[in-house]
């Protein structure tokens, strides 16, 4: 055993044992309600109705979140199997020191997105306080709204699926008011919401304006569906369960059912308000389409939805990679902090009229690098990891000065060609990546940096709950991955 203190270990980043997973079935579904139900997500139901019927806008987004949905549940399964979040896993593909730009990237992006989310949270508070006390200040409401969020994430998991099973209820039975409220707006104006379109296109045009917006969905969740891990790694599954489909049920019923469905009613609402009030803003649309109690308790609503989204798609995520950039001195509670500060800073009340180009680059750039984690997880080392060394400061994930140069080459291919294919972003992103990774990877680097996993294909030494195995990581100090490893019957 060696002394050498590891900056890899930070207590926030080790394996989840089976015993702290506390995320059930319907508490992840309860958690994927919160996020879904995002403001944003009504930019793509405003923006879709003006060159398409209402009906194929909510196609298009169902193939888009089932799709996503299908990512989100593959990239998971590296949380529910080994229980390591997204940072720490990305040290295969990455190195131990690489994996900080690609992690540092999403970080960022999701800081910005908590931005986002606040300062409309924020307004709907504001308009809330307005309404109750004359009060009209939303930056104020803005600090306010940000600390309140900051400090639930910083209670831990637990504390956000509470929240979640708070929120959930009381968000989808406002959300279908809310619709109501402005489909009666929009049919007093002599609008069918269901007929209504814009500026109608045909041909060729059509099928672009059905791709952007299956597009749009699929980059608007591209972020979560690459540290997916991050939060999977909290949800319970059996042991000794070599289905993936029955091990990853939980995630099934949240990303495959629960996601898609609020979704697209979310999407539904962005155009219904955009065809009511030529707004996709639900805090302007409400404003106009509604007043007195009725509106308080639908901006209620809003703010129920971004703080729930916030939590769980922003927030932990970030933290969570802010702790693993900064090592064991950086502990859950300061990356939260740190992303808070940062979605601060970027004046994020100025994004939001760049959402739907933003979407598709940055969902882009980022499926690159959901395509480097599927096949260095499932073509490459077939669910196996070394999960011992990924906590190494000189195991096989050290590779080249602790770079994978497959991944970042891969990396890059990935998100040029989905920034030059921006309308197709998140298929091209994640194809080119992969591909790349896979022969990059497979038949150069890792014939120069040779993988336990891959050289002894071994389920009882490299798979996690599937043989019932805990990993567990002794903190603080480097030690022999043999003493690592704990098989619990």
């Amino acid at each position: 055993m060696k002394g050498k203190q590891s900056h890899l270990k930070s207590p926030d980043l080790l394996p989840i044992p089976h015993s702290g997973k506390k995320i059930g079935t319907f508490g992840f579904a309860f958690i994927w309600i919160g996020m879904a139900v995002v403001l944003a997500a009504f930019a793509i139901g405003g923006a879709g109705v003006q060159n398409l019927s209402l009906g194929w806008v909510v196609l298009a987004t169902i193939i888009g979140s089932v799709a996503i949905g299908l990512f989100m549940t593959m990239t998971g399964d590296i949380g529910v199997e080994h229980g390591l979040s997204f940072p720490v896993y990305l040290r295969a593909p990455f190195g131990t020191i690489g994996t900080h730009i690609p992690s540092v990237i999403r970080g960022f992006v999701a800081s910005c997105w908590f931005g986002i989310n606040t300062y409309f949270g924020s307004t709907a508070m504001n308009g809330i306080l307005f309404v109750l006390f004359g009060f009209d200040n939303w930056f104020v409401c803005f600090l306010i709204f940000a600390t309140l969020q900051i400090v639930n994430t910083s209670l831990g998991i637990k504390a956000v699926e509470r929240f979640a099973d708070l929120a959930a209820p009381i968000i989808i039975i406002i959300s279908g008011w809310m619709y109501l409220t402005l489909a009666d707006k929009a049919l007093a104006e002599g609008r069918d919401v269901w007929a209504w379109i814009e500026s109608p296109v045909t041909g060729g045009a059509a099928i672009t304006a059905f791709i952007v917006v299956i597009m749009s969905n699929m980059g608007f969740w591209g972020t979560l569906a690459a540290d997916m891990p991050s939060i999977s790694r909290f949800i319970k599954a059996p042991k000794h369960e070599r289905s993936w489909i029955k091990r990853n049920k939980s995630q099934i019923v949240g990303s495959l059912i629960a996601l898609p469905i609020t979704q697209t009613f979310m999407v539904i609402i962005g155009g219904v308000s955009y065809i009511a009030v030529s707004n996709y803003d639900p805090v302007v649309a409400l404003q106009q389409a509604a007043t007195g109690l009725i509106l308080g308790v639908l901006l209620l609503m809003i703010v129920f939805a971004q703080w729930s989204t916030n939590i769980s798609a922003n927030l932990i995520p970030a933290a969570t990679i802010f702790s693993n950039v900064g090592g064991p001195k950086v502990p859950f509670w300061a990356g939260v902090v740190a992303a808070g500060i940062i979605g601060s800073l970027v004046q994020p009340w100025s994004l939001f009229s760049i959402i739907i180009p933003a979407l598709l680059i940055v969902g882009g750039i980022l499926s690159a690098i959901v395509g480097i984690l599927v096949a260095d997880y499932y073509l490459i080392r077939k669910r196996r990891v070394n999960v011992p060394d990924l906590y190494r400061d000189e195991g096989q994930y050290t590779y080249l000065g602790g770079f994978n140069l497959a991944g970042f080459i891969a990396f890059v291919l990935g998100g040029i060609a989905a920034y030059f294919l921006s309308n197709y972003s998140f298929i091209v992103g994640f194809a080119v990546g992969l591909t790349a990774y896979y022969f990059l990877a497979k038949y150069w680097w890792f014939v120069k940096y040779k993988q336990a996993e891959m050289e002894d294909p071994s389920d009882e030494k490299y798979l996690g709950i599937t043989v019932g195995r805990d990993w567990v990581i002794e903190e603080g100090i480097e030690v022999d991955p043999e003493s690592t490893v704990s098989v619990n019957n």
